[in-house]
This record gives C-alpha cells, sequence and structure tokens, in this order.
C-alpha cells in the first residue's frame, strides 16, 4: 500500500510541472499579443502622424505655389471682388490648427498688400498731378507768348509760323488736361452756357485732323456751363479717335439727334472698325463704372476712353461706341440727358444792353482752330456771323493766301478775347 501511494506520488510531479509549465505559456502569449497590438496600435499611429505631416507639407507647398500666387495676382490685376481661393487640399485640415493658421496668412496678405496698393496708388496719382501742373503753367506760358505776338503782328508770315505752334500747344494742353482726369483732377475750367455746335467745335479745333471733320446740323440748344469743357473734352477725344483710327483720306462725320429725353452727338469714321471683344471693353471704360488705378493702366497706356468715362460718370452724360458706322468705321454717340441743356439766352435790346438771362448768356467757342485763353488752353470768341475758316494742319505749311485771312480774323476778334475762370462748380 505504501509503495502504490509512492508511486502514485511520483507519477503525480511531473504532471503538476507541466500544468505549470502551461499556465505560464499561457500567461506568455496572453501577453505577447498584447504587446503586439500595442505595437501594431503605435505604427499605426506613427503612420498617421506620417500622413498628417506629409498632408501639412502637402498643404505648405499648395499655399506657397498656388493660393498666394492667386490672390497676390487677382491684388495686382486689382480684381480682388472676383478673386476665389482655391482651398486647401485637404478640406479635414480647415478646422485643424494648420488651416487656420494658413487662412490667417491669406487674410494679412491680402490686408498689407492692399494697403501698399493704397499708397502706390495715392503717390502715383500725386506725382502725376504735379507733372500734369508743372506742364499746364508752361503750356499756358506758351500760349500766352504766342497770343501776344499774334496781338502784336497780325500779318499773314507771323500767323502762318504761330498757328501751327498755337495748335499743338492746345493739343498738348487737352492730353494733360485727361491725364489729369485720370487721377481726379477737375477739368479746370469754368465756362458760360455755350451753343451745342459751338461746344462740338471746340472739341474739333483741339485735334490734330481738324480739316478731316465735318460737323452738320444746328440745334439751338445751350450746353450748361459746368460741364460744357467736359463735353469739349470727351468730344475731341473721340474725334481724335475716330480721325487716327481711319483713312488719313476720309472724313469723321459729326451731326446731332434730338430725341425726347436730350441730344446726341453722333460722331461716324471709316476706319477698320471695333471687334466684339474690343466694344465690350470700350463699353465698359466709357460706362465710368470701375475705378481708374494710375498704378494698374496697360502698357502702353490708352488714356482716351478712360478719361470719357469719368467724365461721364462725374457729369452725368452717357458716351457708346456700341453700334458699327454705316461707312464700316466705329460710330460713337455722346448723349446729353436734357438736365444738362438750357434754353437759347433772350435776345439783346435794341440798345446793346445785357440780355435779360445774363446767366445763360453765351461765351461761345471760335470755330478757329487755334483759340487760347489765359490759363493756357484754347479759346477764341468771333463776333456774330463769324465762321470756321481753318488754316493749314499742324503737319504741313499752311495754303496760299491762308495769313491773311487768318490777320482779318485776329484783327476783327482782338476786342472779344476773354479769358474764362479756372474754377469748377461742384457737379
Amino acid at each position: 500500500m505504501s509503495t502504490l501511494m509512492h508511486d502514485i506520488a511520483l507519477m503525480a510531479v511531473p504532471t503538476g510541472i507541466a500544468a505549470g509549465a502551461g499556465a505560464a505559456a499561457v500567461h506568455y502569449r496572453r501577453r505577447a499579443t498584447e504587446r503586439l497590438g500595442l505595437i501594431r496600435q503605435l505604427e499605426s499611429r506613427v503612420r498617421d502622424g506620417e500622413q498628417r505631416v506629409e498632408a501639412r507639407d502637402e498643404e505648405a507647398r499648395h499655399l506657397a505655389e498656388h493660393r498666394l500666387p492667386a490672390l497676390i495676382s487677382a491684388l495686382s490685376r486689382g480684381d480682388v471682388d472676383s478673386y476665389r481661393d482655391v482651398g486647401l487640399l485637404h478640406p479635414p485640415l480647415a478646422t485643424s490648427p494648420t488651416g487656420v493658421a494658413y487662412r490667417a496668412v491669406l487674410d494679412q496678405v491680402s490686408v498689407l498688400a492692399g494697403e501698399a496698393s493704397e499708397r502706390a496708388e495715392r503717390a502715383a496719382s500725386a506725382a502725376v498731378q504735379a507733372v500734369v501742373r508743372s506742364l499746364q503753367a508752361l503750356i499756358n506760358e506758351q500760349q500766352v507768348a504766342v497770343t501776344a505776338l499774334q496781338d502784336l503782328r497780325s500779318d499773314e508770315e507771323t500767323l502762318a509760323l504761330t498757328i501751327p505752334i498755337d495748335h499743338a500747344s492746345s493739343q498738348l494742353a487737352r492730353r494733360a488736361q485727361i491725364v489729369g482726369i485720370l487721377t481726379g483732377m477737375w477739368p479746370g475750367r469754368q465756362r458760360n452756357d455755350t451753343p451745342l455746335p459751338e461746344t462740338v467745335r471746340g472739341g474739333v479745333s483741339r485735334i490734330r485732323d481738324y480739316l478731316r471733320v465735318e460737323v452738320s446740323g444746328e440745334p439751338t440748344a445751350y450746353v450748361s456751363g459746368r460741364v460744357v469743357e467736359p463735353v469739349v473734352l470727351a468730344a475731341a477725344e473721340l474725334l481724335d479717335n475716330a480721325a487716327r483710327h481711319s483713312e488719313p483720306g476720309t472724313k469723321v462725320y459729326v451731326w446731332f439727334l434730338e430725341a425726347h429725353n436730350g441730344i446726341s452727338i453722333v460722331i461716324e469714321d471709316a476706319g477698320i472698325g471695333l471687334a466684339p471683344e474690343e466694344r465690350e471693353r470700350a463699353a465698359r471704360l466709357l460706362s465710368g463704372q470701375d475705378p481708374v488705378r494710375i498704378t494698374e493702366l496697360r502698357t502702353p497706356p490708352r488714356f482716351g476712353f478712360l478719361a470719357i468715362g469719368q467724365l461721364a460718370a462725374r457729369y452725368g452724360f452717357h458716351v457708346s461706341v456700341e453700334q458699327q458706322s454705316v461707312h464700316g468705321g466705329v460710330r460713337a454717340v455722346l448723349h446729353l440727358p436734357r438736365a444738362l441743356l438750357v434754353a437759347p439766352p433772350a435776345p439783346a435790346s435794341p440798345a446793346g444792353a445785357e440780355p435779360v438771362n445774363g446767366s445763360q448768356k453765351a461765351a461761345a467757342f471760335s470755330d478757329h482752330p487755334y483759340p487760347v485763353a489765359e490759363d493756357g488752353l484754347p479759346l477764341r470768341r468771333p463776333g456774330p456771323g463769324s465762321r470756321f475758316q481753318p488754316g493749314a494742319p499742324a503737319t504741313s505749311p499752311p495754303p496760299p493766301g491762308a495769313g491773311s485771312q487768318l490777320a482779318a480774323f485776329m484783327r476783327g476778334t482782338h476786342s472779344a478775347r476773354t479769358a474764362s475762370t479756372d474754377q469748377e462748380q461742384t457737379p
């Protein structure tokens, strides 16, 4: 019996050891599984971290290569209103610190660039205005000197030499006025109410190819003095554009169309016309709705339509080049609403007294192509019945006998010359 128990005990010892070893194996296997799971979690987190870092790197490149350049390009074109941010490559980052920081970068760049642009625009405008004023002063001195010489010597030889200089100066003065208008300067001249035909002829007198312009029609309406100079400038720019973009041997036709709401000045040329996209751009410029920025003008800059648009928006008339001329060129229309027109002044009394409505007394532009006023811009006021007797264009000598006609004109209008003021009433 004792031997049997001993044998059983001996047999039981390996069984316990085996059971203990099995339990230990299970424990270590569980620990190994847990550690493997932890390793896999850590590996997953590492991969996620690497992906987030890669995404942020991609967003940084996207910001530097696309988003910032697009914003700066829009700012440089002055087209911020139409700018749309392309956004993040990885939208989930929008609310992350990275996405918020990148959005703040774009906002700060926009603000700083806008402030820098405004400073540059103010500096450029101030510089341009200073140059324009200095040019106008020099032109004024030149035209005063020419006028003094013409007053002193009204013979045909002197006039043949001085009138082309005078005409060139009037064109230079007009260009200076146009550039100044783009910077916010006013035209600089206040007129009395003026007959509409004389207003148009005032524009004709300020272009190089004035001999090619043919004006027909004599509407009786007067242009309000407040807008005479702006209309003269706008008409001159349209006429100059029509003449320069048509064959030298062709005419530029000007006529008037009376309508219920006002009177239109119609200018037609026989030039090459405008392509549809050019007509659309011209319509946008002539509307005057877009602000003009000196620092954003095209290269080379084109001032004419821009300045006309600014004048039209400021003074209340309308200009369009949306129709094609019957001659294949361009038809430009400058429409003056009734609010900008006044009735003719009452006739003077037999004794030669002033008209009853003195505020509407016409200080008419002369038909003479080379008028001059004390402020350096063209102005002549002929006596009653004077008609247009053009001299020679600035590009060629005057025809034979032209000097004697001009001399007679100068002697006949000497006492009628008066200078207009250099003030403008608020539109």
